[in-house]
């Protein structure tokens, strides 16, 4: 904003602040009217008979009286605008800030007062006083109810120290003062009688009775029952009980105790043990409803069924609820286990293709050209030219290829501009790609992603076992079955297994997702596995850059894998040969000329090759027989969903040629809104 924009702006607040209250003004002062005259005889007929006995005015005259006269605002002369400053970073911020400019609040405040002095000069009932007095004492009362809710610690009590709300400077990186910390997850029995710190969130708070209170913390995917009992001996006291229980669910609390072993087995808690609390602090209250219930969102839909049938109705956190409060939604059991088995499925990626003397690379996002072929690119402007997000890393890994990596492997964001509102498609997902030299046959491509998944297989069914679990309480699955030498089919005898079960497919055509699946339960049937692959597909169906059948070239040396009868890798054998590359390109309506220092790569020689590409959520999502890939996504981009951190609205007046923040005119409008709306409230 600049100092000419801000001038404007302190003197265009108040006339806009005038022209709103001028509006609300007659509508409050007929409410008015209606509520003190009216509402004692609103059994009665307002005829002409009854309007002369009450001495109210007629219909014709109450329009026909003028509106009370409005305060005159007067206009500021140039010489008591302020003069223009050189702009400053406080200045700056002082215009992006919600609260208004001095001068604008200054006169906010005078007209609020003069609405208000207006208002109260009308005759206010008996009855309305009365009314007045029982809502100030209920406020009152209700007041005080929320601090004896919310104690803090009592001057009179020599336990005070023990507990109470963390100031803020002291979390503001004050000091370094060695304590030890000690994860929720490792307490266990040979803990038992040792003193102990820990930090979680509280997951639940059951008061017993005044003097004993529970607590549940949670950190990460572990927690623990905190114990506290007033008792001089352990520095508790009923105070301080109190204030544990008046802590909300989700606050992040400081608890030092000792650990104890409970006379029964807990169940509502990971660790079996207890924490016999000494000291406890809140470090930060979350609010007192939280928009979902973490109970809620952690429920099975067998216990939803099965309480339903009880005649319980539980809620139900729908999908939407849950993205509309992610922040809330990841700290469910399930959610925790998911991610974590994501984080090991991108690590043994990693580590298996570094195995095979693969080396990592990142490629560019912001690319000329399509790199799949197709429309379904994100367009924008890149410093005046067109340009779009890459749909894979695809041309890059090959240029690496050229450019004598021999094996290469990529990790990074892809982005689909596909309007596809399905169960397993994403507008931005992680996509695991990698690219090799090819000696012979592209069936070598075939055998390391046969080596790659199964040891990925492995590892989660051994060393994930925890996680998998988890998910498994809230959405049960049974374990993917899969064969040590992963099977091959041709797209010929796929097709063929579908004729023979009932299902027609176009000969040269793609397989849809209901196909698909049924693909997939009859080699399940057939052959006992649910990973499978499916090779030599029909070219037209196959990116521009697929390497066609030396016997036939309507197909192509191309291939997909399966996992429970869904497709979650592409990859085949690519053009080398440039001449081929760019007719192959034109014939799939793609200008030869956007991706030209790509096909000029192959020129200055370079060996056969392949690849292929496979997005971290969808296998996550099958692996775990989850039903939909937003499970699987930490923060989901699909057709309908962009979840905006920060919005900026703004108002131009093109007259002035300047903008108004409307951030800072709102907040000036809203204190006058809520005095025209409540004049006996301040």
């Amino acid at each position: 904003m600049t100092d000419r924009a801000h001038s404007w702006s302190l003197y265009l607040a108040p006339h806009v602040i005038h022209s709103c209250y001028a509006a609300v003004e007659q509508s409050v002062i007929k409410k008015k009217f209606h509520t003190q005259t009216l509402a004692p005889h609103r059994s009665l007929s307002l005829s002409r008979r009854h309007r002369l006995r009450l001495r109210l005015p007629s219909r014709r005259r109450r329009r026909q009286e003028p509106p009370l006269p409005l305060p005159p605002l007067p206009r500021p002369s140039p010489s008591q605008l302020p003069k223009p400053k050189p702009y400053s970073s406080s200045f700056a911020s002082a215009a992006m800030s919600s609260e208004p400019p001095p001068d604008a609040a200054a006169a906010a405040a005078s007209s609020a007062g003069d609405l208000a002095a207006d208002l109260s000069s009308a005759t206010i009932s008996k009855k309305q006083l009365k009314k007045d007095a029982r809502k100030a004492e209920k406020a009152e009362k209700a007041s005080q109810r929320q601090q004896q809710q919310q104690p803090q610690a009592d001057a009179d009590d020599p336990f005070a120290a023990n507990y109470g709300d963390v100031p803020v400077e002291e979390i503001q990186s004050k000091t370094i003062s060695g304590r030890v910390w000690t994860e929720v997850g490792g307490l266990d029995e040979a803990a038992a009688g040792r003193s102990v710190l820990i930090r979680g969130a509280a997951q639940a708070i059951r008061p017993v009775s005044k003097k004993m209170a529970f607590v549940v913390l949670r950190e990460s995917m572990s927690t623990v029952q905190c114990v506290l009992v007033a008792s001089a001996d352990a520095g508790v006291s009923t105070q301080m009980v109190r204030f544990a229980t008046s802590l909300s669910k989700e606050s992040i609390v400081d608890v030092e105790g000792v650990v104890s072993l409970p006379k029964e087995p807990l169940k509502a808690t990971t660790q079996q043990v207890e924490i016999q609390v000494r000291k406890i602090y809140c470090i930060n209250r979350a609010i007192p409803t939280l928009p979902i219930n973490l109970e809620d969102a952690s429920r099975s839909e067998a216990e939803i069924e099965k309480a339903e049938q009880a005649g319980e109705k539980l809620v139900r956190v729908g999908q939407d609820t849950r993205l509309n409060y992610r922040a809330i939604d990841l700290r469910t059991p399930a959610n925790q286990a998911i991610f974590r088995i994501q984080c090991q499925v991108e690590n043994k990626f990693r580590e298996y293709f570094l195995s095979k003397n693969f080396v990592g690379i990142h490629s560019p996002k912001l690319i000329a050209g399509s790199s799949e072929g197709g429309a379904a690119v994100f367009k924008l402007q890149y410093n005046g030219q067109p340009a779009c997000l890459a749909q894979s890393p695809q041309l890059y890994k090959q240029m690496a290829i050229c450019g004598g990596f021999e094996r290469v492997f990529e990790v990074g964001p892809v982005f689909r501009a596909e309007n596809s509102n399905t169960h397993r498609h994403l507008c931005e997902f992680v996509g695991l790609d990698a690219e090799m030299e090819i000696k012979e046959h592209y069936f070598e491509v075939c055998d390391i992603i046969d080596g790659l998944f199964v040891a990925i297989f492995k590892h989660l069914n051994e060393n994930c076992k925890k996680e998998l679990e988890t998910i498994n309480r809230q959405y049960p699955f049974e374990p993917l079955k899969y064969l040590e030498k992963t099977l091959k089919l041709t797209y010929e005898e796929g097709i063929q297994m579908l004729k023979e079960a009932g299902t027609e497919i176009e000969p040269m055509g793609d397989l849809n997702t209901e196909a698909e699946k049924k693909l997939g339960r009859l080699v399940k049937e057939k052959y006992g596995t649910e990973f499978f692959i499916l090779y030599r597909y029909p070219l037209a169906v196959r990116p521009f850059y697929t390497m066609p059948c030396y016997d036939n070239p309507a197909y192509s040396n191309s291939f997909d894998v399966f996992i429970r009868g869904e497709e979650i890798i592409s990859g085949a054998q690519r053009i080398h040969l440039p001449e081929l590359l760019t007719k192959r390109a034109t014939e799939c309506g793609i200008d030869a000329s956007t991706i030209s220092s790509y096909i000029e790569s192959f020129s200055y020689g370079a060996p056969p090759h392949g690849g292929f590409g496979v997005g971290l959520e969808r296998v996550v999502m099958l692996f775990c027989a989850l039903n939909n890939i937003r499970k699987t996504s930490l923060f989901p981009r699909d057709p309908q969903r962009l979840l905006l951190l920060s919005t900026t609205f703004g108002i131009v007046a093109d007259t002035f040629g300047i903008g108004l923040n409307v951030g800072v005119v709102i907040s000036l409008m809203i204190p006058l809104f809520v005095t025209m709306a409540n004049p006996e409230q301040k």
